[in-house]
């Protein structure tokens, strides 16, 4: 059986002793999310000294997951491994801590600054009406608002409805995707990027899953328009998604 290549991550101010294994499951899920490739990468021993945690890497992933780690570390990796990256960062700072990761020759390949990041400048929450789609993965809850759990992608939204929008969400549970409507609670973080704190659903409708020539003819079947007369609407669609094609 081939060996692997090991990767470490190692936190400055806990011992295998003195991390707590809630805290350690935490890092862990992080961890397999920013290295990826997770039928690949396994965890294999908890370090002594500063907490090490060690993940082996199977051959033929390697590549693909050294790939990744220089992208975190570049900021151009896929976006659930960026969010992994600022995850474990934040859990650091949380922890009065620094961290890093290293190859298995010793070469530091990603730091996290935690406690020595300086405080960011963040803009402060705000409400505003907004859309989000995806589909319900999970509902339940007590209180007059019900937690609604969305997925799209590799995002999950926790959302919140009235017990009676929310027993209707439950005829899609693990169904169609949706779109709901409501109230979000959006900030600004350090990097730039909106997150959403919180949102309130108030309506919603189950998209369409239907092919692209599907809605091409039924936009040339809206009277008084003119995709009935377009040589190329497939070129159009793509013009309206994309913007004109600066060469011509």
């Amino acid at each position: 059986m081939a060996r692997g290549y090991e990767f470490r991550f190692r936190i400055d101010v806990y011992t295998p002793d003195t991390l707590p294994m809630a805290r350690l499951a935490e890092y862990m899920a992080d961890v397999a999310t920013l290295l990826g490739e997770k039928n690949s990468v396994h965890f294999v021993r908890l370090e002594p000294g500063s907490a090490t945690l060690v993940q082996r890497v199977d051959d033929p992933a390697i590549q693909k997951v050294r790939q990744r780690v220089i992208q975190v570390r570049s900021g151009e990796a896929p976006p659930e491994a960026m969010a992994a990256y600022r995850s474990v960062n934040h859990r650091l700072k949380q922890d009065n801590a620094v961290g890093e990761m290293t190859e298995e020759t010793g070469a530091k390949i990603i730091s996290f600054p935690g406690r020595e990041q300086n405080e960011p400048a963040t803009f402060g929450a705000f409400n505003q009406p907004s859309a989000l789609d995806g589909v319900v993965i999970r509902l339940g809850g007590i209180g007059d608002l019900v937690p609604v759990h969305l997925e799209a992608a590799s995002v999950r939204y926790h959302c919140r409805a009235n017990r009676d929008l929310a027993k209707a969400l439950g005829h899609y549970l693990f169904g169609p995707e949706i779109r709901t409507h409501g109230q979000g609670r959006w900030l600004r973080d350090e990097n730039g990027e909106w997150v959403l704190e919180r949102f309130t659903i108030s309506s919603f409708e189950v998209l369409r899953d239907e092919p692209l020539s599907a809605v091409v003819a039924r936009l040339r079947d809206v009277p008084g328009g003119e995709w009935p007369d377009l040589d190329d609407p497939w070129g159009e669609l793509d013009r309206i998604r994309n913007g004109p094609d600066e060469a011509n």
